[in-house]
């Protein structure tokens, strides 16, 4: 066995960034098939509503009444129910049980969970590397979902009727949640760093590109959140009796759409997306929309959304 100098010679440096890997990942995936989610601080409010949502017991009253413990995420709840993205009949409610009944239970779950993660990424107490990363990820989860809001209302434009099941406000908090396991990557290689371990930041991004869709799809099944947002986050269908158009292909031609305007030829090549002739329609008239209308269209969509 190498003495642990022989590692820093120049023709072991490689052997050593290596070995750490293969721990690091080793960890990962402990912390995986023990269940074992690891998260940064999440409100006690937001973890009290979605283990009330699991619950068929659960009414308006009591999510309402739990809210209230949290005034930041009852004011926030108040004023999404109140956007244009959420607030479909254009009807004020000052009100929380008002609130709560106009969005549902399961609805508000996913408001207060995505507004929690969004506000993590950009206050969690974590390395300037690691905090980078979650600044990053909550800009591209919101160019998603606002993407994926798009994408929805131009489907409705060529059928009301055939796609009435796709909701906007639905799309918008799929694309938000996509790559929640990313907490659980950076918060794993950030206790990685504190017990004076090191791994590479350019090796820990690949682990962390590689292992989110798993991770993803782990923390949202245990949180019961739907087959919906558990297909986008893994990036797998997970059942045959699927729409014509589902949301999972709401993201992936939303990410298409995405790679297209940034003129990623690479990643583009590598994408594939099975659409119908809407679905085409759909893809041609959001790639040629003008940069300068795309932008205003999505910048429009999340100050819209009261997130």
């Amino acid at each position: 066995m190498n003495h642990l100098s022989f590692y820093w010679l120049p023709d072991n440096q490689q052997l050593l960034i290596e070995s750490l890997e293969t721990e690091f990942a080793e960890l990962v995936e402990q912390s995986i098939n023990t269940g074992k989610i690891s998260l940064p601080p999440i409100s006690e409010v937001v973890l009290k509503i979605q283990k009330l949502c699991t619950l068929e017991t659960t009414g308006i009253t009591e999510i309402a009444e739990c809210l209230l413990d949290d005034p930041g995420l009852a004011a926030i709840v108040l004023r999404v129910s109140n956007s244009v993205v959420f607030n479909r009949r254009n009807i004020t409610c000052n009100d929380l049980h008002t609130a709560v009944s106009r969005l549902g239970i399961l609805r508000v779950r996913d408001i207060v969970t995505a507004q929690s993660i969004e506000l993590l990424k950009h206050s969690v107490n974590l390395s300037d590397n690691c905090k980078s990363v979650l600044v990053q990820s909550a800009a591209i989860s919101r160019e998603l979902a606002a993407t994926m809001v798009l994408v929805t209302r131009a489907f409705h434009e060529q059928s009301k009727d055939e796609y009435s099941y796709l909701e906007q406000e639905k799309a918008l908090l799929v694309g938000l949640l996509a790559d929640i396991g990313l907490f659980c990557l950076v918060n794993e290689y950030h206790l990685y760093l504190e017990k004076g371990n090191y791994l590479n930041p350019e090796l820990a991004m690949q682990i962390f590109h590689s292992r989110c869709p798993l991770i993803s799809e782990k923390v949202l099944t245990t949180w019961a959140f739907d087959q919906d947002f558990i297909e986008v986050a893994s990036n797998q269908e997970k059942t045959t009796d699927r729409p014509e158009v589902s949301y999972l292909d709401i993201a992936r031609i939303a990410h298409h759409i995405l790679l297209y305007r940034k003129q990623n030829d690479e990643a583009l090549e590598e994408h594939e997306v099975e659409i119908n002739l809407d679905g085409a329609e759909v893809m041609f008239q959001l790639t040629t929309m003008n940069d300068a209308d795309f932008l205003a269209h999505t910048a429009d969509i999340m100050r819209s959304s009261g997130l």
